[in-house]
């Protein structure tokens, strides 16, 4: 409950006007005494619960979770990386390890990587000749396949 200062001076005012001035220090006295026993009491059932809890093995049971549930200990840090590997592979460019293996092995990964940029310039080429659904639909009708063989007449 957050009170600023302006609620509480209207709080201050209607209290000096409903009990009157020669009351008024008592019965803050007792609210504060009041707001102490309920805070006490409130303490009291906290510590109460931690010590049910710490007596149950709940803090145990916690920790334990934790580490199990570790990225390292289920092996997330190694899948993180393998992961971070894969977004920087470029398919285009021969691996380091290619070229490690032996000449010939470094070619044919040269050249593979070679095939792979063309069949995706070729990729993009096509998909830009079809732009819209509504071209492809037009080919589709103009195409030999799928065209209707033209009776004798």
């Amino acid at each position: 409950m957050d009170i600023g200062w302006s609620e509480l001076l209207v709080i201050g005012v209607v209290a000096l006007i409903v009990v009157g001035p020669k009351d008024l220090p008592g019965m803050f006295r007792t609210l504060g005494k009041f707001t102490a026993k309920i805070r006490r009491m409130a303490r009291e059932f906290q510590r109460a619960m931690e010590d049910a809890a710490d007596e149950a093995g709940v803090k145990e049971t916690a920790s334990d979770l934790k580490k199990m549930t570790s990225p390292s200990k289920m092996g997330l840090d190694r899948l993180n990386e393998a992961a971070e590997k894969f977004d920087k592979w470029d398919p285009t460019k021969p691996s380091e390890r290619s070229k490690s293996i032996g000449p010939e092995t470094a070619k044919l990964a040269e050249d593979r990587a070679e095939m792979a940029r063309k069949a995706r310039e070729n990729a993009e080429e096509s998909a830009a000749k079809w732009k819209t659904p509504e071209d492809a639909v037009a080919h589709d009708a103009k195409s030999p396949e799928t065209a209707e063989p033209e009776k004798d007449k």
